[in-house]
C-alpha cells in the first residue's frame, strides 16, 4: 500500500510546477512515511553500529549549531528536514526489502518519465503549429519553478531508465519503446541545457566504466541514446526551425559555457562563513540568513554544509557518503558479470546517486524538495540492495525509541511550519520584495532568504 501511495505523490509532483507546493506534498510524503513506520511492528535495521555512532555524532553537533545560530526555530528547520530525509530512507529502504522484485520500480519509472514526455511533446507540437515566429526553449521545461530543477530530476531517473534495457528478460519490442523513452529523455535534457546534468552523467559514466562488465554495457546503452536524443534536438531546433523560419532562443548551445553562472560570489560567501565559524557553522540553513543578490544557498553541498553545519559535521558526512559508496561500488565490481535483476538495479541506482553528488558539486540538488525525495528514495533502495557481511544489529529498545521520538517530533515540526507559513507566502514574498526587491530565492520556500533586513 506505501508503494502505491508514493507512487501517485511521486508522478503528481512534477505537475505541480510551484516550488512551494512541491515542499508540502513532500512533508505530506514524510509524515505518510512517519506513520508506515510507526505501524510497523519490527523495526527494518538499514545500517551498522558505526553508523549508528556517526549519525548521532553528527545529530548532536546540529543541535549545538543550531542553538548558537542567529534564528534557531529556523535553523531547526533545517534539521528536521535532514530527520525526515533520514525517516524515508529507512521506510524506504524496509519497504523494498519485504516488497522485493523490481517491476514496481521499472513501470513507476516508465510511467512517470512517459507523463513528462508526452507534456513536452504537446507543448512543444503547440509551439511549432502555433504560427509564432520565436519559440523559447525554455517554455517547453514545466513542472518545476525552475529548468535546474527538472535536470536534477532527470539525472536521477536518466541512469534509472537504462535498468529495462539491461534485463535479460525484457523483450525486443519492449526495448525499442524503453530505448525510445530514454532517447526522448535525453532530447528533453539537451533541450533544458542544465550542464549539471551533463556533468553528472558524464561522471557516472567514467565510474561505470570501471565497475566492469555491467557498467560497461549501461554506456553502451546510453551513449547511443545521447546521439539519438542531441539528433533530435539538431532536427527540431535547427533543420526544422530553419525551414519553417521560427527564431529559437534560450538555445542548448548557448550553455556550453565554463562560466560559473553567478556562483563565484556565493561560493566565497560560503568559504568566508567557514572561516567565521569553521567549528559550529553560522546554523543549519544560515546561508539564507545572510543576503546577497544571487541566492540562499550555495549551490555547492560541501561548502553549504561546512558553512552552515560546520567542519567536524561536513567530515563526518563525507565519511558515511564515501563509506557508502565505496561498499557498493566493491559489490558491484565483484559482480560485474552477473545478469541477476537486483544486480542490476543496484548498478543503476549507483548511477543516479554518482550523477546526482556530481550535480550537487554545483548544484542544489540537496535543497530542492522533489530532488531531496529522489535522494531518499535511491539511497534506501541502495540499503535495501546491500548484501551485508554480516547482518546489522537489530536496534535495542532505546535506540528504537529514540528514533521513533526524534523522527516523530521532526516531521510534526515540519506540518507545523507548512500550516502556520501556507497561507501567509503572498505576504511574505510581497515583504522581500519590498525589502529587497530582485527574484525569489529558493531554500526551504520558493522565496528563502530569512535574513531579517534591519530598520
Amino acid at each position: 500500500m506505501f508503494y502505491y501511495a508514493l507512487f501517485i505523490f511521486f508522478s503528481a509532483i512534477p505537475l505541480l510546477g510551484s516550488h512551494d507546493a512541491q515542499r508540502s506534498v513532500q512533508v505530506v510524503i514524510a509524515f505518510g512515511a512517519l506513520f508506515f513506520l510507526w505501524g510497523k511492528s519490527e523495526f527494518h535495521a538499514f545500517f551498522d553500529r558505526y553508523t549508528l555512532c556517526v549519525g548521532v555524532l553528527i545529530f548532536i553537533q546540529a543541535i549545538f549549531s543550531s542553538l548558537e545560530a542567529h534564528q534557531p526555530e529556523w535553523a531547526f528547520v533545517e534539521v528536521a528536514l535532514v530527520v525526515s530525509s533520514v525517516l524515508m530512507v529507512s521506510v524506504f529502504s524496509g519497504a523494498r526489502s519485504e516488497d522485493g522484485g523490481n517491476r514496481k520500480v521499472i513501470v513507476f519509472l516508465i510511467f512517470l518519465c512517459s507523463l513528462k514526455s508526452v507534456q513536452f511533446l504537446s507543448i512543444a507540437f503547440t509551439a511549432f503549429t502555433s504560427g509564432a515566429s520565436a519559440i523559447d526553449a525554455d517554455r517547453l521545461i514545466t513542472g518545476f519553478s525552475n529548468k535546474r530543477f527538472y535536470g536534477q530530476f532527470q539525472t536521477f531517473t536518466l541512469p534509472l531508465l537504462a535498468l529495462p534495457l539491461l534485463l535479460s528478460t525484457t523483450k525486443r519490442s519492449t526495448q525499442v519503446w524503453v530505448f525510445s523513452l530514454l532517447s526522448l529523455w535525453w532530447l528533453i535534457a539537451v533541450t533544458g541545457g542544465t550542464r549539471g546534468t551533463w556533468l553528472g552523467m558524464g561522471v557516472a559514466a567514467c565510474v561505470l566504466f570501471i565497475c566492469g562488465h555491467s557498467g560497461k554495457r549501461w554506456i553502451t546503452w546510453q551513449l547511443p541514446a545521447v546521439v539519438v536524443g542531441v539528433t533530435l534536438y539538431w532536427l527540431l531546433f535547427s533543420v526544422l526551425t530553419g525551414y519553417l523560419g521560427i527564431e529559437v532562443s534560450n538555445f542548448a548551445s548557448d550553455r556550453l559555457t565554463t562560466s560559473l553562472s553567478g556562483r563565484g560570489p556565493i561560493w566565497q560567501q560560503a568559504w568566508d562563513m567557514i572561516r567565521e565559524r569553521p567549528w559550529l557553522g553560522f546554523g543549519p540553513m544560515h546561508f539564507a540568513d545572510i543576503h546577497n543578490p544571487v541566492a540562499a544557498h550555495p549551490h555547492q553541498a560541501i561548502l553549504q554544509w561546512a558553512s552552515e553545519w560546520g567542519i567536524p559535521s561536513t567530515l563526518l558526512v563525507m565519511w558515511l557518503v564515501g563509506r557508502g559508496l565505496w561498499a557498493t561500488f566493491r559489490l558491484i565490481r565483484e559482480r560485474s558479470t552477473s545478469d541477476d535483476p537486483t544486480d542490476l538495479l543496484r548498478l543503476c541506482l549507483f548511477a543516479s546517486l554518482i550523477g546526482a553528488l556530481t550535480q550537487s558539486m554545483v548544484d542544489g540538488v540537496i535543497v530542492m524538495p522533489y530532488s531531496q525525495l529522489w535522494l531518499s528514495l535511491v539511497v534506501g533502495w541502495l540499503m535495501a540492495l546491500h548484501v551485508w557481511k554480516g547482518e546489522p544489529a537489530k536496534p535495542n529498545a532505546f535506540i528504537h525509541w529514540s528514533w521513533m521520538g526524534i523522527s516523530t517530533a521532526a516531521v510534526l515540526f515540519l506540518v507545523y511550519v507548512v500550516i502556520r507559513d501556507v497561507p501567509h507566502l503572498d505576504e511574505r514574498n510581497k515583504l522581500y520584495q519590498q525589502q529587497y526587491g530582485g527574484h525569489f530565492q529558493p531554500r526551504f520556500w520558493t522565496q528563502g532568504v530569512i535574513a531579517i533586513k534591519p530598520d
